[in-house]
């Protein structure tokens, strides 16, 4: 069963207390305060999903309660609407500049107190659910490094590779987070990969290789197709990321601009991390001799232009290894 929302009510006046009680109660689960000090009391313990908020009140201003709730960790995510009868512009821009995120104008509407509620606990629902949704994701990817004997580094790192990347080749700042969040899931089709073949200490045979070569369309349908947002991305990383710029990669030897751009990307981010990283069969490259590589595959391999911008990142691209280096 769905949770009732909780929203506060803060005013000195009890009957703009009462006249909110009337247009609410039906929906939410109220809680009232007539000061500051109480306010922030109840904020601290009971965690409302929503203040509404008066300005003008004795001792603490609703502006002071305000900075108060945005200061304190425990309550800075609550948003808080402004309920006054101040209505200069100046009075609306202090509002915002103390963390408010609404202004309703005294003596209140009705429809407009239920509307900016809903939609402002509908703003919050939104961004719950996309934090779960990036968590999910994240552990998946975590879950198919784990079984390929990984930290989970790579996959923080190569992310964050990819993005760099992406804003220096022009995506805005929605697309690029949608990459970035999207690339932990690149390898996810290993999950199908028996662990013989995944583990194998030793070069694989031409079956075992063949089944290897399985794992991006294993991926892509464990993702599903989505037609945009950051699932549609991550589809089209788990499907192209091993695709080759001259056609000879895999699993469906795209070619050129054929390939997506986010495959093309995370291809870059993620065998520039692979070859900088220490590996059972290999030592760690410099990061000179995996940038000589990825020249050498300029236009092979990889997209000639996103090499080029990825070979004027790399002092950047240095200071997410050192970050995130592997520990002993």
């Amino acid at each position: 069963m769905n949770r009732q929302p909780v929203i506060l009510a803060v005013d000195d006046e009890p009957i703009n207390l009462q006249l909110l009680r009337q247009i609410l109660q039906d929906r939410y689960r109220l809680l009232f305060a007539k000061d500051g000090p109480r306010a922030l009391e109840l904020a601290a313990r009971e965690q409302p999903d929503l203040i509404l908020l008066d300005v003008m009140m004795p001792d603490m201003t609703g502006y002071d309660v305000c900075k108060h709730l945005k200061a304190d960790p425990a309550t800075a995510g609550i948003p808080v609407i402004f309920v006054t009868a101040l209505t200069d512009a100046v009075d609306e821009v202090a509002g915002f500049d103390a963390g408010g995120v609404d202004y309703i104008t005294k003596p209140v509407s009705p429809p407009v107190v239920k509307a900016r509620v809903q939609l402002h606990l509908s703003l919050v629902r939104m961004d719950e659910l996309k934090a779960s949704r990036l968590e999910i994701v994240q552990r998946l990817g975590l879950a198919a490094e784990y079984k390929d004997n990984e930290t989970g580094l790579h996959v923080i790192r190569m992310s964050h590779y990819a993005r760099l990347l992406g804003m220096a080749a022009g995506l805005n700042e929605d697309d690029v987070d949608d990459l970035f969040n999207a690339a932990p899931m690149h390898d996810i089709g290993k999950i199908g990969i028996p662990d013989r073949i995944l583990q194998k200490p030793a070069k694989l045979d031409p079956d075992e290789w063949e089944v290897m070569q399985t794992h991006p369309t294993i991926g892509a349908s464990i993702i599903g197709e989505h037609a945009t947002g950051m699932l549609g991305v991550a589809y089209e990383v788990a499907r192209t990321h091993h695709e080759k710029w001259d056609g000879s990669g895999y699993p469906a030897g795209l070619k050129g601009e054929d390939i997506p751009l986010a495959g093309r990307i995370v291809a870059i981010a993620d065998v520039f991390d692979a070859l900088t990283s220490v590996r059972p069969y290999k030592k760690a490259w410099t990061v000179e001799q995996a940038c000589d590589h990825l020249r050498a595959q300029r236009g092979l391999h990889f997209d000639p232009a996103l090499v080029d911008l990825f070979l004027g990142l790399i002092p950047q691209a240095e200071v997410i290894m050192n970050k995130w280096a592997e520990r002993e």
